[in-house]
């Protein structure tokens, strides 16, 4: 029975769970095997929790056989990108600096996971402080695409995205600041939300840019995001970014499908602003299609080019860093990785006009966006314009070298929620991926469509293997 316990989907091993065929124990067990016996190739985890792990999965058996099931993710494991704060657990960030940083109390993200009765199986691989990388001057080796372990994550949510399509974990939290969700979900083939800005409290999550900053889940369909989602959206007092208003269920609507929805094109994205390769356009062309044939009607869309959008999102996430950076860079600046230190200080070289400018431009950015989306229910780009590159190419780059073409940035600048899913396989057998966008707040909306659309293709019966 254990043989594919460890490729069951959130809501299939939660199902089993609920109708007494499967215990979180089993389910616990079948993962560590999995993790000892592969991730010494992968590096998604900087911390195993084997025991608190089992006894957490033991403790979700007992509550449920005695007929105290929490809700759907009780016994659920589950992996946090370490920059969640975790109560007597080391939290580094991927970074000497915090090496010896054991929290006193968890991020409310970790709170609500645990409250919800999910077992925290270790923290993962990330990128120094969510940027820079891949790096190996860092007290942890970079997270390996399962794909093709010579090939880049995608950063910076690196092992959250690693351990998930690998079988390692069945979902995983991740943070996104110009793409760090979406884009190791792209690389590494699984489903990644973006939420809207302010839907998911930080509180407790290592920052790197506070206007550009969300947090959110890393799974292998569309609708275990949405089951996470449930779990963790809300109001939090001790995030001054957190939104004041009711929160829709993620998952209420979730099989309406996409009959009759209006969805906008923004084709200008990855054929001219940034060329995708031609399997890349072609994937999403293909995807375009089956909504098309789901009932859905394409309307395209022309937005400011990319590079607008790049350039306010860089200017920003750079001045932002360097202000919460700037005292350990001037008292502590070996410790940091080389192309983590050069990202960093790029900051201190902005000067206010450029900032003010930026803060200027995006405001013109997002009324563009929302009159964009007026009448219309989701929009669709490119995720990823191309398949993984090879981590050796990386290395070789220049700190702020192209990483991969990704189209991810307009939906920091807007805060609007976005939706990596997987959209195909490059002839080299690595993902390729198309993004789904929407108003803010709409987050249900998005999933909506990424979860008709999975259902309506194979992609999901294709894993890495290992």
């Amino acid at each position: 029975m254990t043989g594919d316990l460890h490729f069951l989907t959130v809501a299939e091993a939660s199902k089993r769970i609920g109708q007494g065929k499967l215990t979180p124990i089993e389910l616990a067990e079948a993962y560590l095997d999995r993790i000892a016996r592969l991730d010494k190739r992968l590096n998604s985890f900087v911390l195993l929790l084997v025991e608190p792990a089992r006894r957490a999965a033991r403790k979700a058996t007992s509550e449920i056989k005695a007929g105290r099931r929490l809700g759907k993710l009780h016994g659920i494991p589950i992996g946090l990108k370490d920059i969640y704060s975790t109560k007597g657990i080391r939290t580094t960030a991927h970074s000497k600096l915090l090496i010896d940083n054991v929290p006193k109390a968890d991020a409310t993200v970790t709170a609500k996971l645990a409250q919800s009765g999910m077992v925290l199986m270790g923290k993962l691989a990330t990128h120094e402080f969510a940027t820079g990388g891949p790096a190996f001057d860092l007290p942890f080796p970079p997270a390996r695409n399962p794909w093709n372990t010579e090939c880049f994550t995608g950063g910076s949510s690196s092992g959250s995205g690693a351990a998930v399509a690998a079988g390692l974990l069945p979902v995983a939290m991740g943070s996104d600041t110009s793409g760090s969700i979406r884009g190791p979900s792209a690389f590494c083939g699984v489903a990644g939300l973006k939420p809207t800005y302010g839907l998911v409290s930080r509180a407790g999550v290592v920052p790197l840019a506070f206007s550009l900053d969300h947090c959110g889940p890393l799974a292998w369909t569309v609708e275990d995001c949405a089951l996470i989602m449930d779990a963790i959206a809300g109001h939090d007092p001790a995030d001054p970014a957190s939104a004041r208003r009711a929160v829709p269920r993620a998952t209420s609507g979730l099989k309406g499908g996409v009959a009759g929805m209006r969805i906008g094109v923004v084709r200008h994205f990855y054929e001219m602003d940034m060329e995708a390769t031609p399997e890349a356009r072609q994937a999403i062309e293909g995807g375009l299609k089956v909504l098309k044939r789901l009932g859905a009607k394409l309307v395209e869309v022309k937005l400011p080019p990319l590079s607008d959008w790049d350039a306010v999102c860089r200017v920003i996430l750079q001045a932002e860093a360097f202000a919460i950076h700037e005292q350990d860079l001037k008292t502590r600046p070996q410790d940091y990785a080389k192309v983590t230190r050069e990202r960093l200080v790029s900051g201190a070289m902005l000067r206010a006009v450029d900032y003010i400018q930026a803060l200027r431009r995006r405001a013109e950015l997002v009324a563009i966006y929302a009159d964009a989306m007026r009448k219309l229910d989701a929009l669709v780009t490119g995720c990823s314009g191309t398949p993984a590159p090879r981590i050796a190419d990386l290395v070789k780059l220049p700190s702020f070298g192209v990483r991969g073409k990704l189209i991810m940035s307009p939906f920091n600048v807007t805060g609007a929620p976005a939706l990596s899913v997987c959209c195909g396989y490059s002839k080299d057998g690595l993902p390729l991926s198309m993004q789904i966008a929407g108003q803010p707040f709409e987050d249900a909306t998005v999933l909506r469509v990424g979860h008709a659309y999975e259902n309506a293709t194979e992609w999901r019966s294709v894993r890495p293997k290992l």
